[in-house]
């Protein structure tokens, strides 16, 4: 990526004056750089924290609202089924999107930190981390409450 990232015309000699010019502009570009990766990450757990919350409701709900096993068919359930899978899906599809674009950013920051004078993300922190990423981990939840929903119509139908 280091490649696609520099601008070839570009360098200490296109700024007039002293070289610290141009690493004051870098290190401005790897400020807001980090800025939008950290925007991005907020972004994410907003949008994580409103799914959650809004399947935390539909189950409290249905908790509260199921005292009598419903009467109902298979067909009459569908409807809902589908409707909460496509809400699970698009939670998983929206977390996958915001993971991608982040590791997309924090490569870009690893470049951007080649060219500064110390590289605390990607040499010094990045290499370090362990275990399972906490976005791996996140799309395993919008999984989860699918396949609780499809437990829950079943159990509703086959009892």
């Amino acid at each position: 990526m280091t490649g696609e990232l520099w601008t070839a015309e570009i360098g200490p000699a296109a700024y007039d004056g002293p070289a610290e010019k141009y690493q004051t502009a870098i290190l401005e570009q790897y400020k807001l750089y980090v800025e939008m990766a950290d925007r991005i990450s907020a972004r994410r757990a907003l949008a994580n924290t409103f799914f959650l919350t809004l399947n935390s409701a539909i189950f409290t709900s249905i908790g509260v609202f199921w005292t009598v096993r419903p009467d109902a068919s298979l067909g009459w359930l569908t409807l809902p089924l589908l409707a909460l899978m496509a809400q699970c899906a698009a939670w998983f599809w929206l977390l996958r999107a915001y993971r991608e674009l982040n590791r997309v950013k924090y490569r870009v920051i690893g470049d951007l930190e080649q060219r500064l004078p110390a590289s605390p993300f990607w040499r010094a922190e990045y290499p370090v981390l362990r275990g399972v990423p906490l976005s791996a981990v996140e799309q395993v939840l919008p999984v989860f409450f699918a396949v609780l929903y499809a437990a829950g119509v079943l159990v509703a139908v086959t009892s």
